[in-house]
């Protein structure tokens, strides 16, 4: 195993519930290395986090392992097929009610409390 495959599997396990189910493979081609992790289904949201932040913390720091060997390294999380719906592996948001929000009416100020506030103030 190499090293940029052995970092990638050490950082994932420290994440995961599901440690023993952390596994990658590693391909090498014209493009570079591409590392493809499989994780515990009920972990994949740890892998990748709010917004896909964990996955592309994961990545930035592999592409410095990958910079320090002078290999282009790439990761792939594996999905199941069965954890995708129809928009193409990304979970749907909650429909937003776009609806413009009901103001509270205004007050007005009574004309009276205007003229005793200007004697207050002296104007």
């Amino acid at each position: 195993m190499e090293r940029d495959q052995e970092f990638v599997e050490y950082v994932v396990r420290a994440l995961v519930d599901t440690p023993d189910a952390v596994s990658s493979e590693r391909t090498v081609d014209e493009m570079g290395v591409l590392i493809t992790l499989t994780v515990d289904p009920s972990d994949l949201g740890q892998v990748i986090g709010r917004q896909g932040q964990t996955a592309k913390s994961i990545r930035t720091l592999l592409r410095v392992v990958g910079a320090k060997n002078h290999a282009r390294v790439n990761l792939k999380i594996y999905e199941p097929d069965n954890m995708r719906n129809h928009s193409g592996g990304r979970r749907e948001d909650k429909p937003r009610n776009d609806a413009p929000r009901e103001e509270a009416p205004k007050q007005e100020t009574p004309r009276e409390e205007i003229d005793i506030s200007a004697v207050d103030l002296n104007l």
